[in-house]
């Protein structure tokens, strides 16, 4: 029961880190399959060899959660660690809210449930996406050499970046009724190099 209580949280962690959105992302695809199998078993190897670590204390990443966010004022910040069966991760949150207009800061800490989790928490780190709509656009991108996936709707004004920190951190910012400049100063009031001196 513990281990299923762990998977959900897990899981539920990956859909707010990838926005949870109805929309397929469009990916390059490499030349052929067999391209891709082997890109994702080299990718599975390396992690897996690197192995589940102690994850950061939360109460440390909630520390790094900024009083503001794009000029908006903080309501909450919760942190928590989830473990079973020997694997354990931790997570702290801040919510920011004025009027009509909203942020999350989500920043995670996977190292106590390996590599493999990691792949399923951003998936979007094994692809290259680069896609535009008539109301916004979708990218991979690098945010001071890590890798990071990046999504804004003109229309709703709804937006999110996340970032990869030294294979095992992921920041999250998504915003609602917020422009993706106050979403990117949000994540430069993150100490991205402090993060990645954690490990």
């Amino acid at each position: 029961m513990r281990k299923t209580i762990l998977f959900v949280s897990v899981l539920a962690v990956s859909i707010w880190s990838c926005g949870g959105s109805e929309e397929t992302q469009e990916e390059k695809e490499p030349e052929n399959a067999m391209e891709a199998i082997q890109q994702m078993a080299d990718k599975a190897k390396e992690m897996q060899e690197n192995g589940p670590v102690d994850p950061v204390d939360f109460r440390e990443l909630k520390e790094m959660l900024p009083s503001s966010a794009g000029g908006l004022s903080r309501t909450e910040a919760t942190g928590e660690k989830n473990g079973a069966m020997g694997f354990s991760l931790s997570q702290a949150e801040g919510k920011y809210e004025e009027g009509d207009s909203s942020m999350e800061i989500n920043i995670v800490d996977t190292g106590g449930v390996g590599g493999m989790a990691m792949m399923g928490m951003a998936a979007w780190a094994m692809a290259e996406v680069d896609k535009e709509t008539a109301t916004g656009y979708e990218k991979t991108t690098t945010v001071d050499g890590n890798k990071a996936y990046e999504k804004y709707d003109n229309e709703r004004q709804n937006g999110e970046l996340n970032v990869i920190v030294g294979n095992r951190f992921i920041v999250s910012v998504k915003g609602r009724k917020v422009s993706m400049d106050q979403i990117k100063d949000t994540l430069d009031d993150i100490d991205i190099d402090k993060l990645a001196d954690m490990e």
